[in-house]
C-alpha cells in the first residue's frame, strides 16, 4: 500500500466536506421552498393543476377533477363548493381550509 502525503489526504478532505456541505445547504434551501408552498393560498377558481397538488390530499386526478369542475360550473362559489367534486369529502376540505380561497 502506498503512503499518502498529509497534504493530498487534506486536499480530499476539504473536497468531501465541500461536496457535503453544499448538499446540506441545497436541501435546506429545497426544505424552505417546500414549507413556503405549503403555507401558500389556493385560489380554487384561478389555480393551475400543479397548484392544486400542493393541497393535502389532491393528486394529479383530483386536481384535473377541480379544474374540470370549475368548468363545468363557471367558478366556485365558496370553498365548501368543493365537496361537490368527485373523490373530494369532508376531510379533504377540513385538511386545506386555511389555504383555500376563492
Amino acid at each position: 500500500m502506498k503512503n499518502i502525503s498529509p497534504k493530498a489526504l487534506l486536499c480530499a478532505l476539504l473536497t468531501s466536506l465541500l461536496f457535503f456541505t453544499t448538499n446540506v445547504i441545497s436541501a435546506e434551501s429545497n426544505i424552505k421552498t417546500n414549507i413556503e408552498v405549503m403555507q401558500q393560498s389556493v385560489h380554487l377558481n384561478k389555480s393551475t393543476i400543479d397548484d392544486l397538488v400542493t393541497l393535502k390530499g389532491i393528486g394529479q386526478k383530483k386536481a384535473q377533477a377541480i379544474v374540470a369542475y370549475r368548468k363545468q360550473i363557471g367558478g366556485f362559489k365558496s370553498v365548501s363548493e368543493l365537496i361537490q367534486v368527485k373523490g373530494i369529502g369532508e376531510k379533504i376540505l377540513s385538511d386545506n381550509k386555511d389555504r383555500l380561497k376563492i
